[in-house]
């Protein structure tokens, strides 16, 4: 069963508990709510929004409660970009493809990832 989606938002909360590790309301509510002018409220109603969707965990130590992601490093965040993909598809053209259409300039290193990617996928179909 796929997790819920999550809002951008909420999608840079959890990047960011990816990168930091186990944090706890406080610290990610200093590094992660002040620069944007959340309040600690908003930032603990998000991080159990994030926990009961599914995203995150937490365990007490010391009797302060630390959060982390619920899955492997990077694993969350790719579970989270997927699902919001696929809930924001529309017609034949995925919100990535559309992006990069009007984006417009893409650098040379940006266009060697894209084709290593195309053929990556491509490598994959064929072997299916």
């Amino acid at each position: 069963m796929r997790k819920p989606t999550i809002g951008d938002q909420e999608l840079a909360l959890l990047q960011h508990i990816d990168d930091s590790g186990a944090a706890s309301v406080g610290e990610v509510a200093a590094s992660f709510g002040e620069p944007r002018g959340l309040a600690r409220s908003t930032v603990l109603t998000m991080m159990e929004r994030l926990r009961g969707k599914g995203y995150l965990k937490r365990k007490q130590l010391s009797g302060m409660f630390r959060y982390s992601t619920a899955t492997g490093a990077g694993e969350a965040v790719r579970s989270a970009v997927g699902s919001f993909v696929e809930k924001t598809l529309s017609g034949s053209v995925s919100p990535f493809v559309a992006w990069m259409s009007e984006h417009g300039e893409v650098s040379d290193s940006e266009l060697a990832e894209l084709e290593a990617l195309v053929a990556q996928l491509q490598s994959r179909r064929k072997g299916a």
